[in-house]
């Protein structure tokens, strides 16, 4: 499953061979200073925007890759039904990182902390 990491001054969303295959795409390495925000939602699939190209995907069980929408992307790991976090940036060429992960509370916070949001 995907990962997000902090790693001096970056967040690193770290995806395992499988994933790097069905998303069409290799791990991201964000600034922590392009990150606007950080939140948990618990309902992944009806925050998706616009079309899936390129990545693997079949709603309501995976969505690996690549989200596009009025000019805009989002990158996503979504599984199944759990809670995702979702990292809004800026200057980036992603507008949103969508992940699902274990601990969304306790990411949140890491990330907060470590990129200054308040």
């Amino acid at each position: 499953m995907a990962r997000l990491l902090i790693e001096g001054e970056n967040l690193h969303l770290s995806l395992s061979g499988w994933e790097q295959l069905a998303a069409l795409h290799a791990d991201i390495r964000i600034p922590l200073h392009n990150i606007a925000d950080v939140e948990i939602s618990d309902r992944p699939w009806r925050i998706l925007r616009g079309i899936r190209a390129p990545g693997t995907g079949f709603p309501g069980v995976i969505m690996v890759g690549t989200m596009r929408w009025k000019k805009r992307k989002d990158f996503c790991a979504i599984y199944g039904r759990r809670p995702v976090i979702v990292v809004n940036l800026r200057n980036e060429a992603f507008s949103r990182l969508i992940v699902t992960c274990d601990q969304p509370a306790q990411l949140v916070q890491l990330i907060s902390a470590s990129s200054k949001l308040r």
